[in-house]
């Protein structure tokens, strides 16, 4: 099993880059609710470090997410999932890497500012993440 070819299964990336900037935002959402709950537990302390705070709560939310479903929580309300080259979801080492390289792009802003160009223009819909290792997000088959 490989990943659905764009030429004959277009169906499979149709409006992904688009679905995945929502889901993206969506995402940023829930990160950022679930970091203002816990700020009350560090005495408000972390108000001072709300962006490392947001951080690492969103690397633990993805790295779930994508372990669990093969999408954050942005990407399964938009239909679309991230699988691996064989078209397989992802596992935890899997969702982990994606998450590290995703990290280290939002860290690095123009490996973050190439991801978004090859998202937008690529036949697949990959970022730099996922040509890297051999991802791509896709929209989710419907269920019967």
């Amino acid at each position: 099993m490989r990943l659905a070819d764009p030429i004959t299964q277009p169906q499979f990336y149709r409006d992904v880059a688009t679905k995945r900037l929502i889901a993206w935002v969506i995402d940023t959402i829930i990160i950022a609710l679930i970091s203002l709950i816990i700020v009350p537990f560090t005495a408000f302390i972390a108000l001072f470090f709300i962006l490392g705070l947001m951080a690492v709560v969103g690397f633990i939310y993805r790295v779930i997410t994508l372990a669990t479903g093969s999408g954050t929580w942005g990407m399964r309300l938009m239909a679309i999932e991230i699988r691996d080259h064989s078209g397989a979801r992802l596992d935890t080492s899997q969702a982990f890497l994606h998450t590290l390289g995703y990290t280290i792009s939002w860290a690095i802003t123009p490996l973050q500012l190439i991801s978004i160009v090859l998202m937008a223009t690529s036949n697949k819909g990959q970022g730099l993440t996922d040509n890297f290792i051999g991802t791509a997000a896709m929209n989710r088959k419907a269920r019967a």
